[in-house]
């Protein structure tokens, strides 16, 4: 009896983003508003961080409400049907609920049911996680075009009175569209994490915890110079690996989009990359703070609304964060 013979899917040989859209917070928080909880001044601040101000959602706004936004625009700008897109990543750690999936509110909201759709936590790599499952799903014949968004309330996580992580936090989503290419669009990922480190970032108790009134409401922490060394020597490793992945240089790229995480980070990066002043890094954290999974689709938008002539030029984008998880990879900006 000859054996049946599964068949399996396949799809394009390349892929790419289609369009970029973004959601910001409805609230500009200055560093002055900021500072009596923490003892601290807006110098310091900036000094340490480059945050001038973020932004942060009223009371009754929620991630999954900036990401309808967000998403809304980028599936507008690409010009697809959202009822052909059959996949919805959506990076975060800032559901509100446990369940149902962000993603599959998401896809009702914008018309793409039935997709396929799950959260991903991958903190602040969380979009490059994303973005590299996109790729992969669109390529094997899994999914035909993928709408793939990174969505936080991290103001709903912090505690004011915190000095290690609280100030540089903001609200906001970002969202693409990734679809067949005639051309390469998305490189390799390199990716990856250390676990065995994870305290350096990561909440102070758990919701068990919290439920049984052992502890307070779960908020963020850091190790600031943990991460901050991490950060700058292993990235910029990551960064590297991700360029030879890519078969490129830094000297081919148009852009740097980093997870906006510090300004001293980013900085220290571009020092180490030795990257060509006709290379744009993004510096979006200045005014819109740290957005975890949301920060570098917010910062892809911020420098695309800036410099229109990026468009259809190398991006190096890395995201790095709590867990130790790191992801980067060449795109080709929409």
């Amino acid at each position: 009896m000859t054996k049946p013979t599964l068949q399996q899917s396949h799809g394009p040989a390349f892929t790419r983003i289609l369009s970029v859209g973004a959601a910001r917070g409805d609230l500009t928080v200055p560093n002055d508003d900021l500072v009596g909880p923490i003892d601290s001044s807006d110098e310091w601040i900036q000094q340490r961080t480059g945050i001038i101000s973020r932004v942060r959602a009223s009371k009754d706004v929620q991630a999954v409400d900036l990401a309808v936004v967000a998403a809304t625009e980028a599936i507008e700008k690409s010009g697809i049907d959202p009822t052909l897109i059959d996949a919805v990543i959506v990076a975060t750690i800032s559901n509100g609920r446990q369940t149902p999936s962000m993603a599959a509110v998401l896809a009702d909201k914008v018309g793409a049911n039935p997709a396929a759709a799950y959260d991903i936590n991958a903190a602040c790599a969380g979009y490059a996680y994303a973005v590299a499952q996109a790729d992969a799903l669109i390529r094997t014949g899994v999914a035909h075009y993928a709408l793939v968004v990174g969505a936080e309330k991290l103001s709903d996580l912090v505690d004011p009175t915190d000095r290690s992580i609280s100030f540089l936090l903001g609200d906001g989503a970002g969202a693409v569209v990734i679809g067949p290419s005639d051309y390469p669009g998305i490189s390799s990922t390199v990716w990856g994490s250390d676990g065995s480190k994870a305290g350096a970032i990561q909440m102070n108790h758990t919701l068990q915890e919290y439920h049984r009134g052992e502890s307070e409401w779960p908020t963020l922490r850091q190790e600031g110079q943990t991460v901050f060394r991490w950060a700058v020597w292993d990235m910029a490793k990551v960064a590297k690996q991700a360029l030879e992945a890519a078969g490129v240089t830094s000297a081919d790229l148009a852009a740097f989009i980093p997870h906006q995480a510090n300004m001293r980070i980013i900085d220290e990066f571009a020092k180490l990359l030795k990257l060509p002043e006709s290379v744009v890094i993004a510096r979006d954290i200045a005014t819109t703070g740290n957005t975890s999974s949301a920060s570098i689709p917010i910062a892809t938008h911020t420098l695309l609304a800036e410099h229109p002539e990026l468009s259809g030029g190398l991006a190096l984008q890395i995201g790095f964060g709590a867990g130790l998880v790191f992801g980067a990879q060449v795109v080709v900006l929409p």
